[in-house]
């Protein structure tokens, strides 16, 4: 009798471990089902809560972030926007440094502007950013200032007549077509420089130089190229 009622009392532990373990196992589903439908839910509605790339503005057909073609010199820089900050040196009575959002709290302006490349492609993006002479007037603009130098950490540099940008309304622009810069176009900004061929479209700057070295030659100007850059005329510079 003590055997049989050892025996019975050992099966019915048995079964109580199995339905624990089913239970401990179903609890456990459950847990992973609901983080996993969480999850998605939170990426579904980060998708939503993005803002689409606009395909037109004002009747007018824009062109896609993808119709860019890749032409940096290096590969595109990958900037982390809490460590980013924008030098505003040279010949100014107050040089600055901004932070990505200092930058953003400038006011905005927006231009659909058509950029041209050397290579033969163009595109026509509506653009959104501030105004670089705001910028330049915080610092103060000192009276023997001839130029304007922008560089990026790639090691990529352009230069442009302090006049043209001041005249001309130059963005640094942060949006294109609605959206923030990809990496690939220049994440956190690209200076609109319009009516100059492409490779005065300098990306990702993060230094702004004024200066009085008009003899100054960026990157692919002191390669042969055009300093002036200007689209009614052939970008290669003539000896």
């Amino acid at each position: 009798m003590i055997a049989k009622r050892a025996r019975e009392m050992t099966r019915k532990g048995k079964v109580n471990m199995s339905r624990m373990f089913l239970i401990t196992n179903l609890v456990l589903l459950i847990f992973f089902l609901n983080g996993a439908c969480a999850n998605k839910m939170e990426r579904d509605m980060a998708k939503k809560s993005e803002p689409k790339e606009l395909t037109e503005y004002q009747g007018k057909k824009l062109s896609s972030r993808s119709d860019f073609q890749e032409n940096s010199i290096k590969d595109p820089q990958k900037i982390d926007q809490d460590a980013y900050r924008l030098q505003i040196n040279g010949l100014v009575k107050n040089p600055k440094t901004y932070t990505y959002q200092e930058v953003l709290g400038h006011k905005s302006y927006q231009k659909m502007v058509s950029l041209d490349c050397v290579e033969g492609w163009d595109v026509n993006i509506l653009w959104e950013g501030v105004l670089v002479k705001d910028l330049l007037n915080q610092a103060g603009v000192d009276p023997r200032t001839k130029i304007v130098i922008f560089s990026s950490p790639d090691g990529y540099s352009t230069s442009f007549p302090l006049n043209y940008i001041m005249d001309k309304d130059i963005i640094l622009a942060y949006k294109m077509n609605g959206i923030s810069l990809p990496p690939e176009r220049g994440f956190p900004f690209e200076l609109v420089a319009e009516n100059t061929w492409g490779y005065k479209w300098i990306k990702w700057v993060d230094k702004i130089e004024l200066s009085a070295d008009e003899n100054y030659r960026g990157y692919w100007e002191s390669r042969g190229y055009s300093n002036d850059g200007d689209l009614d005329k052939d970008f290669f510079e003539k000896r």
